[in-house]
């Protein structure tokens, strides 16, 4: 063998640790996600923004290692302890109260950033807003508790109607207690009656929208759910197919044709846990770092909507419209 080709493939060899070293020094992050990559694209992206934001950039510094229930949150559990034998430097888990608890369950050494619309103290995730302590910290927004909000809404657009369902994921019984208390108490102030009715597949819509006609049901109200959240296009082109008046949290649903929506913004959120995600990457503690709570809120509006609907939106009600669609 000659030298100089003999001095390359000791350099190669030389090399090949250094390499190794280097990706091996590359941080993972485990992404826990209740829906499915297809359905929760939207919010990836915007997470993939926040963790840019603070310099780590997927491919190039930083992994991640997606871990999806596709729907089925009793497969969580198990996904997030496997995310803990990858031995990953964070687990992210946006936009579901289910995720954020598994991971909790599943590592108090790993760092955690959640997205939840629950209170996070009262779901045990936290014990302080400001300092969380432990090894968990994340967003949380106020969509749960602006479900008798927008019950209120809706009844000034239907106010005839007496009859009202709330739409809620079994699967997630933090979120369907917190929703279905408070929605009950809100009911009982204003005389209406009130059906509690489930969905925790698609397949389970078909039947929901015939329970609404049998039940002659005059407003719907959509529970704040990852489930849900992931399926607003869908949710809002099947209360226009079925001229139910109904109302969720985000816009998507009324750009797909639902009637109204009251609540933060669907991305926004996940690009906060994104950066929280990067911060606690370049060193610092979830313990130090405070819950996050966006405050802005939007009212979305179809009027395309309703007019199908044979609904009038009264002028008080576009006056405090953040956007209107027709």
């Amino acid at each position: 063998m000659r030298r100089r080709e003999f001095m390359m493939l000791v350099g190669s060899a030389a090399a090949w640790p250094l390499m190794a070293r280097a990706q091996q020094r590359m941080p993972v992050i485990g992404f826990l996600g209740s829906s499915s990559p297809d359905s929760y694209a939207q919010p990836v992206r915007a997470f993939r923004q926040g963790l840019s934001e603070t310099g780590y950039i997927e491919g190039r510094n930083v992994a991640i290692e997606f871990r999806w229930a596709d729907g089925q949150n009793d497969r969580l559990p198990a996904l997030a302890a496997d995310l803990v034998r990858r031995q990953v430097s964070v687990i992210a888990a946006p936009g579901s109260t289910p995720a954020a608890l598994a991971a909790k369950a599943a590592t108090a050494t790993i760092p955690i950033v959640f997205q939840v619309g629950i209170d996070p103290i009262a779901a045990g995730l936290v014990t302080s807003l400001a300092r969380p302590g432990g090894n968990i910290t994340g967003v949380t927004n106020i969509n749960t508790e602006l479900v008798s909000k927008r019950l209120e809404l809706l009844r000034e657009l239907v106010p005839k109607a007496t009859i009202v369902a709330l739409l809620v994921n079994p699967t997630s019984p933090e979120i369907t207690q917190a929703v279905s208390t408070d929605l009950q108490s809100t009911v009982r102030n204003l005389g209406l009656q009130l059906h509690i009715l489930q969905a925790s597949t698609e397949r389970d819509f078909d039947e929901v929208f015939t329970t609404l006609t049998q039940l002659r049901v005059g407003a719907l109200v959509i529970a704040p759910d990852a489930f849900f959240i992931s399926r607003s296009e869908k949710l809002g082109a099947l209360t226009a197919s079925h001229a139910v008046p109904a109302i969720t949290q985000f816009r998507e649903f009324v750009v797909a044709g639902g009637l109204m929506s009251y609540g933060g913004s669907f991305t926004e959120p996940t690009r906060q846990v994104g950066i929280y995600t990067g911060r606690i990457l370049k060193g610092e503690k979830p313990a130090d770092l405070p819950v996050h709570q966006p405050m802005k809120v939007e009212l979305v509006i179809n009027l395309k909507t309703a007019k199908a609907l044979g609904v009038t939106v009264p002028q008080s009600v576009l006056n405090r419209a953040d956007e209107v669609i027709e």
